[in-house]
């Protein structure tokens, strides 16, 4: 950590592979290292902490700029990827090595972990006492090089473990952005609920985004969670907004589609689960992704109007292009 602004936040909140992709890709987030910590054994190995002799947990240390990415908002994210009601372990995984815990770094840290742990008791999101402890942080020992990046490294096996573990079913049961059918009609218009709740598609070239050359993001249009950014628009000639990436891929799901004769691959929304449109292969950059996104699954918030929407880490990204 070489730069004298950043700091350090610590986080348990059971296997430490499904811990790294929430945090990664933000604006402010520097590093993201996986690990043990907050037991009594020096240099611990990943076998010797799976016996649970040596008193660690892990867990993931974050080093991040809070002039960007302030700790609240990285306290916001925690809580949405654990069950803080659990005492024994985290969903699949059970024993006090896969337990939850907020490791504080200073005092303003540890009084915003108080804060933002009664107002997820307050949220009326669990129906039991939230049992997430918040604790000084201790000595923090990275974990063998293969668990770093695990999710990149082992794609598939990380997906059926993270799906089979129970932690997906559980975020989307608590914190996915539920409204009724019924609401939802009076806030959307009449393309927008089908395109984002019927799985619509528009009509090409005639749609808000198209040809839209504005600087900023892309939200969803339900949830108002950021999924793409007008840095990685182009013209792809298809008549909908296309993107080379969204600008984090834990914020989009992909599904198989079957539909209308042809093998697709969907994109949806991770809090929302709004349909928004296709992935296909054809597109430029290292990867050759093209997202096809309808325009009316979007709404776009200018990059001058970012903080006062309060998408103000993403002001960074257009300050360094």
């Amino acid at each position: 950590m070489s730069n004298s602004q950043y700091e350090k936040a610590t986080f348990a909140g059971g296997c430490f592979w499904c811990m790294v992709s929430p945090f990664e890709e933000l604006p402010g987030i520097i590093s993201i290292r996986s690990g043990y910590t907050g037991g009594h054994t020096e240099n611990p190995t990943y076998k010797e902490v799976c016996t649970e002799t040596t008193g660690h947990a892990e867990a993931v240390q974050i080093v991040y700029d809070p002039a960007i990415f302030p700790y609240t908002k990285l306290l916001e994210l925690y809580w949405q990827q654990i069950d803080p009601t659990d005492e024994g372990g985290q969903f699949y995984d059970r024993g006090s090595s896969y337990r939850t815990t907020i490791y504080y770094h200073t005092e303003e840290q540890r009084e915003l972990a108080e804060i933002s742990k009664q107002e997820v008791a307050a949220s009326g999101r669990f129906d039991k006492p939230i049992v997430t402890p918040i604790e000084p942080a201790q000595t923090f020992y990275e974990a063998e090089e293969y668990h770093q990046d695990y999710h990149k490294k082992n794609t598939g096996h990380y997906k059926r473990y993270r799906k089979g573990s129970g932690r997906d079913a559980f975020i989307n049961e608590h914190w996915s952005t539920k409204l009724d059918k019924s609401d939802l009609k009076n806030k959307l218009s009449e393309i927008q609920y089908h395109v984002t709740q019927k799985n619509g598609t528009e009509p090409a070239f005639k749609n808000e985004f198209w040809d839209h050359h504005g600087e900023g993001i892309y939200v969803d249009i339900v949830s108002g969670e950021p999924l793409f950014s007008s840095l990685d628009k182009f013209d792809s000639g298809c008549g909908w907004p296309s993107f080379s990436r969204p600008i984090r891929d834990y914020q989009v799901k992909e599904n198989m589609d079957l539909s209308h004769f042809m093998v697709r691959t969907e994109v949806r929304s991770r809090e929302a689960d709004s349909h928004l449109g296709h992935l296909f292969d054809d597109g430029p950059g290292p990867n050759g992704l093209r997202y096809c996104i309808n325009s009316a699954a979007l709404r776009f918030v200018p990059k001058e109007d970012l903080e006062a929407e309060g998408y103000s880490e993403y002001k960074a990204m257009f300050q360094e292009a």
